[in-house]
């Protein structure tokens, strides 16, 4: 049962799995997860005044949201999207990217402030990023804050 459910996933997202994913040799159910080419830097709450960190930056990154011992991957601090009594956590927030209704999500943009969409569980918000990666931690949120560092080596290494 457990490969159907790894073959089903890996046919609605190919680019997450590899051929050891349906053969049972990884321990990674997702393989290797493609990201954005570009850091990119989360900005939330009203006119974006909030940074977030870096969506796709390093575990050992200080601004990565997968630094579990920095600013914006601790589950505890108020700028961290895993906090979920925080406004970026709690998935009833407006400005959360976890609310499957967001009127307000967070925005993912560069170091010379390009857009690259918004991050978030909406599936009808336009102009939404559209990335592996962002659709992973939308789905999987509740999970990944338990464990941000070992999901990061989940999903890329």
């Amino acid at each position: 049962m457990k490969k159907f459910f790894l073959y089903l996933f890996c046919m609605v997202a190919p680019l997450a799995c590899s051929s050891d994913t349906l053969s049972g040799d990884s321990d990674n159910a997702f393989g290797y997860v493609s990201k954005p080419s570009t850091v990119l830097y989360i900005y939330a709450g009203a006119n974006e005044k909030d940074y977030l960190g870096k969506i796709n930056a390093s575990r050992y990154d200080s601004e990565s949201i997968w630094n579990p011992y920095g600013t914006y991957g601790n589950k505890y601090n108020s700028k961290s999207i895993w906090n979920q009594y925080g406004t970026y956590g709690n998935k009833y927030n407006s400005y959360s990217p976890f609310n499957a209704y967001a009127n307000n999500p967070p925005v993912l943009r560069d170091k010379n402030g390009k857009f690259y969409g918004y991050f978030t569980a909406n599936k009808y918000k336009s102009n939404r990023a559209n990335y592996e990666l962002t659709d992973i931690i939308c789905e999987y949120y509740e999970e990944i804050r338990e464990d941000v560092g070992g999901w990061y080596d989940k999903l890329f290494l």
